[in-house]
């Protein structure tokens, strides 16, 4: 260390002063290293604390008063201290220009770190000038005065950084574009670089506040500029040189060096504009050539290049919008493909089939948007569109726009009947699930709930549910698609089968009561099921039918005990969906004998044979009383599972041919079912069925016209069409023909009426 030895100047001599000061200053300028004693050190800071308090200095003012002598004495050190601090950098200027590169960087870093520590020790020795002078010319609002430490940096960027900056950035960007091309570089001169640069933004309307403005002006600006043009080339030479997948990951990785780039070395504030630069040049530039590409990585299923292309274009303003047009489109092509190759099945194809063809598609590209496209909504809502497209109109649907419907309402009858391949309840579930995916884009929801409930009404009455929680949890699904009123009778059917088990169970107990021994041992075994009218989708039979003796016996027996319970109810016994077992004791063949699983229309033609063995086909006619078109597929059944014999022998069920007891039957199971739905059964049941969904639809329409303009009391036509197109959407789409017919037929029954102008009115 090297002491200065401390010899007090004239405290009212300004040369003195200087002269005693600059000599202090120069040695913390330039020797900083070896340090300054404290001695000294307090002897410059008492030096300016004296000066800038002289009584003498102050009273030879020519009359002015002690204030403005205080003014006049700080200025006189503040000037001084300017014009050292200008010499002082014209010397570093000079010795700067025998540097260039990385050299002048590490120079200017090193000057920048020595002259600003300086800076601060000189700023505590003029603490008292900063705390007095200089505060009362800035609170005076006078320009171009600063605390002693803004105006080193003020001097360092008049006097040294304005004539140097643009050989230090070159430098600079120099040694960036080194590092882009895959050098290693001093990364901290840069970090240096952009503080000093940081640093030299001063507020000129507060000298105690920064800004970006030099840093903005003198870095960012030429950085992002020279970004642009190293990319713009980079890319256009890529570009021309590989496939766009690569180019995809070139301009990813660039994009990521970037953002790094920010962490390392450059400002915070540079990132949306550094961003937004190379977004343009590396992806917004190529976009059309990216969106090009798009299809044929479709095609060939690259997931990873896919998601690579939407996190590139999804950076870009309406960089998406052509893609997901083409995605849509895609799905689309790739649903009525999938429906095309079970519809060359014919009509042998299980629902199974077109179910499953339906769900790969949607599974396959549901999970191309989670995965390569983030779950984005607006790829959500192009799946969506195209799966509702191919769902309700592909090649199957041709012959009936409400097929696609029909046919998951019966796979759903295959998966909650008994027997359902679904090995566990998990399954089951998932299975439902998947069900309700395509429920979601079907448009005929009210076909579905028509032929849901016809399935589910024969589960329930033949008990041959899977399980009651399977049933339970589609209705519940279905009510939450669809709300309370859609799933309304469903929930109805249910209690109706619980208040019969109920209902059993206090026969049971009236029997033990009121039957003696005798009676019981010959009463048939029944269970009886009370459905009520309105909830229940099912016709009284469409034939005479005279039940056997035995049934009759029951039958009444349950009737008087059920009125003398429900005064003033009727039941109607809906034959056509009971079933029974017979044993068939004749057959000597067998140590067990064979059950037969019946219909009851087979029931009242098999025990016919208890009197005899053989029987004409007038005979069984006429004590049976069913209609033809119910005997004879009922006889064909029997015939083909032999039971029957017919005579002459192959003769068809019909007038003229006569039946008898197989004696000699055989089958390999001792519960022998032969109660099959009879195919041309199955036909008229579902053209019933879409008879009673025009009828409701009918009625749907006409309630919406009604209630729309109950409220609204006046409407135009159009308006009115519109309306009623919103309100039943969500059950089936409404053709505008049918509006129209629907309002004729309610101006036919008065309520409403045509005015002038297309205007339609309320009758109250």
């Amino acid at each position: 260390m090297a002491p200065l030895m401390p010899q007090t100047p004239l405290k009212d001599d300004v040369n003195d002063t200087w002269g005693f000061l600059e000599k202090g200053i120069d040695s913390v300028m330039l020797k900083l290293e070896e340090g300054v004693d404290m001695k000294t050190y307090m002897a410059l800071y008492t030096a300016v604390h004296n000066f800038c308090t002289s009584q003498k200095a102050v009273s030879n003012g020519q009359g002015l008063s002690s204030h403005r002598g205080a003014h006049l004495l700080g200025e006189e050190l503040y000037k001084l201290l300017g014009e050292y601090l200008s010499r002082h950098l014209e010397a570093v200027y000079t010795e700067s220009e025998s540097h260039s590169e990385e050299a002048l960087l590490g120079f200017y870093i090193r000057e920048w770190l020595r002259y600003t520590t300086a800076a601060k020790y000189v700023n505590h020795l003029f603490r008292y000038l900063n705390r007095h002078w200089v505060k009362r010319e800035i609170d005076e609002g006078k320009k171009n005065v600063y605390d002693v430490y803004t105006l080193h940096l003020v001097k360092w960027k008049d006097d040294f950084f304005m004539k140097v900056h643009e050989k230090v950035m070159d430098a600079v960007l120099n040694l960036i574009e080194k590092q882009r091309n895959g050098e290693t570089i001093e990364q901290s001169q840069i970090k240096n670089i952009v503080d000093s640069f940081v640093s030299l933004g001063l507020d000129e309307n507060d000298s105690t506040k920064s800004t970006l403005e030099v840093y903005r002006i003198y870095f960012e600006k030429p950085f992002i500029a020279a970004t642009k043009v190293y990319y713009e080339n980079e890319s256009r030479q890529f570009v021309a040189e590989n496939s766009v997948v690569e180019y995809m990951k070139k301009a990813e990785a660039r994009l990521d060096e970037e953002k790094a780039r920010v962490g390392l070395y450059l400002h915070p504030d540079i990132t949306k504009h550094l961003t937004e630069t190379c977004l343009d040049v590396l992806v917004k530039t190529h976009s059309e050539l990216l969106r090009d590409e798009f299809q044929v990585l479709l095609d060939n299923e690259r997931q990873d290049d896919l998601a690579r292309m939407y996190r590139l274009l999804s950076r870009i303003q309406d960089g998406l919008d052509p893609l997901r047009a083409k995605f849509e489109t895609h799905v689309r092509k790739a649903g009525l493909a999938a429906v095309e190759k079970v519809a060359a099945e014919g009509e042998a194809f299980e629902p199974k089939m077109y179910v499953d063809a339906l769900l790969q598609v949607h599974t396959r590209y549901q999970n191309l948007v989670n995965e390569a496209f983030n779950g984005e909504s607006e790829f959500v809502r192009s799946l969506d569109n195209a799966c509702r497209e191919f769902v309700n109109r592909n090649k199957v649907c041709k012959s009936s726009s409400t097929k696609s419907p029909e046919l998951l309402a019966r796979y759903t009858d295959s998966l909650l009947k008994k027997g359902s391949k679904a090995a566990e309840e998990s399954e089951l579930e998932e299975m439902l699930v998947q069900i309700m995916t395509v429920f979601k884009y079907i448009e005929d929801k009210d076909v579905f709930q028509k032929f849901y409930s016809k399935m589910l009404a024969k589960r329930l009455v033949h008990v041959s549910s899977v399980s009651d929680d399977a049933e339970t949890s589609m209705i519940s699904k279905l009510k939450e698609a669809c709300g309370f009123e859609y799933t309304n009778k469903l929930q109805r059917m249910f209690q109706d089968i619980q208040i019969s088990k109920d209902l059993n169970a206090s026969y049971k107990d009236w029997q033990e009561k009121v039957l003696d021994d005798d009676d019981r041992k010959k009463q048939v075994d029944a269970h009886f099921q009370i459905l009520g009218t309105g909830f229940w989708p099912l016709n009284p039979p469409t034939t005479g039918f005279s039940a056997p003796p035995e049934i009759v016996k029951t039958y009444e027996r349950f009737q008087s005990f059920y009125y003398d319970k429900h005064n003033g109810r009727k039941l109607t016994w809906l034959w056509q969906l009971c079933k029974g077992e017979v044993k068939a004791n004749y057959i000597k063949n067998t140590k067990v004998p064979y059950t037969f699983q019946v219909s009851t229309f087979q029931m009242g033609i098999l025990v016919l044979f208890n009197e005899q063995d053989t029987l004409s086909y007038s005979d069984i006619q006429n004590a049976t009383s069913l209609a033809p078109e119910i005997l004879d597929p009922n006889l064909a059944i029997l015939l083909k599972a032999k039971v029957l014999l017919p005579s002459p022998e192959g003769a068809k069920p019909g007038p003229g041919a006569s039946f008898s007891l197989n004696y000699n039957f055989k089958n390999k199971k001792i519960k022998v079912n032969l109660n099959i739905q009879i195919k041309s059964e199955q036909k008229v049941e579902t053209d019933d069925t879409h008879k009673t969904i025009e009828e409701d639809r009918k009625l749907l329409l006409q309630s919406a016209i009604v209630r729309i303009m109950k409220s609204r009391k006046k409407m135009k036509h159009v308006q009115l069409v519109q309306e009623v197109i919103q309100q039943v959407k969500s059950r089936f789409p409404p053709k505008v023909q049918d509006i129209k017919k629907n309002i004729e037929a309610l101006m036919e029954k008065d309520y409403i009426e045509r005015l002038d102008g297309d205007e339609i009115a309320y009758i109250a």
